[in-house]
């Protein structure tokens, strides 16, 4: 990780506190209300995005053993993470190659003996995705297994992260698509956390809760109380690609001013922060001193719902019992704050934000000079469903 760059936005970001400033563009943008209500460009959001491009759908420390697997579903696709014998992770389409039917329930597993029992007619798969058994063959027919095995899907495990490509046979290129982002993570050692659980809530469209993860104007208004320790309307934007790391400053950031300068980049989480955020479905915030999060966006089955999946990760190891004790009353806590701020603040509001969209009040959402990052999220939203998109690329 470019520690410098951090301190370096550091500095910026306690120079538009101390100046009454933010991060500001040269243009208002307007976002057409059809962008979350067309049904036709959901469904090219989700061919031409969600389906093309790699996507973070573990971290490490969920499935931190062989045989260990996660499965769910994400944009229509069933997938199957499972670490092997070898402890590589392998990713696959949960889908029996006879009737179709998902060879593991959705959530957390082990599968014993690293086999996989379709639950309809019982056939046997690898952890590998090779097909290992035809219930009662002899009357089943003659089959060539080496052909009927599980689909695999591109999958690469990095930095402590699993990110798979929902299209099979296609490439991962995790450095030219996620750029120099990615370098953030290098050095936290995500894969030796520990993992502690998972919120999962619902919420609107998934393009209304990206934006308003991208910007602090809303917090004196909605969050008066529950994000009462951060400045609001004051944010810094980075631009990697598609995706974005957006700082934001907490009532304390005067205090740099007593450590010295180039011990600036170790106080992320206490005097400012980072949402680091993957296109299109993962944001993340770290906290080397307490509970990290990582929301995941699924979207629904409609349009106008989401599912929201934030995995909570504490960087220490519990040690004793009352190490244990005290990580799973701040994952409570920290569930506690998901469901105050998340459901019944920002989601509330966008879930009736949504229903103002088919009013046709306005001609769209506004986006001032203040909302760069919300700007810029569009922006790439729009390059990519233009298909087979050319440059220019939207910069910050």
């Amino acid at each position: 990780m470019n520690r410098q760059r951090i301190g370096n936005v550091a500095e910026t970001l306690l120079g538009y506190f101390e100046n009454n400033k933010t991060f500001q563009t040269d243009k208002m943008m307007t976002v057409p209300a059809a962008s979350y209500t067309d049904p036709e460009q959901r469904r090219a959001e989700i061919d031409l995005i969600f389906k093309r491009v790699p996507l973070m759908l573990a971290l490490s420390c969920e499935m931190p053993k062989p045989g260990d697997y996660k499965a769910m579903e994400m944009a229509g696709s069933p997938v199957l993470i499972v670490r092997d014998k070898a402890g590589t992770v392998r990713a696959f389409l949960n889908v029996c190659a006879h009737r179709w039917a998902p060879v593991a329930a959705e959530g957390y597993g082990n599968c014993r003996r690293f086999r996989f029992n379709c639950p309809f007619h019982g056939w046997t798969y690898g952890a590998d995705g090779r097909l290992l058994g035809v219930a009662d063959r002899a009357k089943f027919g003659d089959l060539e297994q080496s052909t009927h095995g599980l689909k695999e899907l591109p999958c690469e495990e990095r930095y402590g992260m699993i990110f798979v490509g929902l299209t099979p046979g296609t490439a991962l290129d995790l450095d030219g698509y996620y750029g120099a982002l990615i370098e953030d993570y290098a050095d936290f050692g995500i894969k030796d956390w520990t993992f502690l659980g998972r919120s999962v809530l619902e919420g609107p469209n998934w393009k209304l809760i990206c934006t308003n993860f991208f910007e602090s104007y809303h917090f004196a208004a909605q969050h008066p109380k529950t994000a009462s320790d951060f400045v609001s309307n004051l944010n810094h934007y980075e631009g990697f690609g598609p995706h974005l790391r957006i700082g934001f400053a907490l009532r304390s950031i005067a205090k740099l001013r007593e450590v010295p300068r180039a011990q600036w980049e170790q106080q992320e989480g206490r005097h400012f922060l980072f949402m680091r955020y993957f296109f299109p479905n993962v944001i993340g915030s770290i906290s080397l001193d307490g509970i990290s999060a990582f929301t995941q966006l699924f979207p629904g089955p409609t349009l106008d719902r989401t599912r929201v999946v934030s995995l909570l990760v504490r960087k220490a190891q519990p040690g004793d019992e009352g190490d244990r004790e005290k990580a799973q009353n701040e994952f409570k806590h920290s569930i506690q704050q998901a469901n105050d701020i998340l459901r019944d603040e920002d989601f509330a509001t966008g879930i009736a934000t949504q229903k103002g969209l088919g009013s046709g009040a306005y001609k769209g959402l506004l986006y001032g000079h203040n909302e760069r990052g919300p700007q810029y999220f569009h922006e790439w939203v729009n390059w990519y469903l233009q298909d087979n998109p050319t440059p220019p690329k939207p910069i910050i």
